[in-house]
């Protein structure tokens, strides 16, 4: 009897954390990364996670030929450089922002419409014996026509 009232209350409160981060998150990413999209139109959605120190994500977006796009990663202050990579449908590396100073943003404009597998890293700095920062990192894409 007592699992019964436990389980679906523990249940909720993970509820209530996880919906309160991510909309943290999606404020953080409305204040923080749209601007980043400049004079490129905002598709409309906001992604955004809490990732820790090491972590990794991944996000799967089509793309349209004739079109000219930007897409924007910016994570919190306290955490440490965001890493990003745009890959084809065989893995072919097309972008990494490690080679470019960590920039945030990358335009770009494909001759064949196609679905790109984007890789978002957040790099470590911290000592193995210090916890671990993190915080949200927000992905935004615009376009031009």
């Amino acid at each position: 009897m007592k699992w019964t009232k436990i389980i679906p209350l523990t249940a909720l409160i993970v509820l209530a954390f996880s919906t309160s981060a991510f909309g943290q998150c999606k404020a953080f990413a409305k204040k923080q990364c749209l601007p980043e999209l400049g004079n490129y139109t905002h598709d409309g959605n906001y992604h955004a996670a809490v990732l820790v120190e090491g972590e990794e994500a991944e996000l799967y977006k089509t793309f349209y030929s004739d079109m000219e796009y930007r897409v924007a990663i910016v994570g919190e202050d306290k955490l440490p450089a965001i890493e990003f990579s745009v890959m084809d449908a065989n893995r072919n590396v097309l972008y990494s922002n490690k080679e470019h100073n960590y920039a945030s943003t990358w335009d770009f404009r494909l001759e064949a419409s196609q679905q790109l597998k984007l890789v978002i890293k957040v790099t470590k700095f911290n000592a193995a014996d210090e916890m671990p920062a993190n915080g949200c990192v927000s992905i935004m894409f615009g376009f031009k026509m």
